[in-house]
């Protein structure tokens, strides 16, 4: 899905990426390089990605996202 914020804007999973470290840590825990995780800031968490992140580190997803998700 193309990014609709603009180009200077980082989608809102940006913050889910800051809450688990960081780019680098977070391409150390799905195993890819930094520059993947750099376009997730700016286009969103692939779906397999978010429900993995999920499962590991539930403590930084907000409850409501979690009820999203499930629906």
């Amino acid at each position: 899905m193309p990014n609709i914020l603009g180009m200077d804007q980082l989608h809102p999973d940006s913050q889910i990426i800051d809450a688990l470290g960081g780019t680098a840590a977070v391409a150390r825990l799905c195993d890819v390089k930094q520059p993947s995780v750099s376009d997730w800031r700016k286009n969103g968490l692939p779906k397999a990605r978010r429900m993995y992140l999920q499962a590991i580190r539930p403590d930084v997803f907000p409850p409501e996202l979690a009820q999203q998700e499930a629906a």
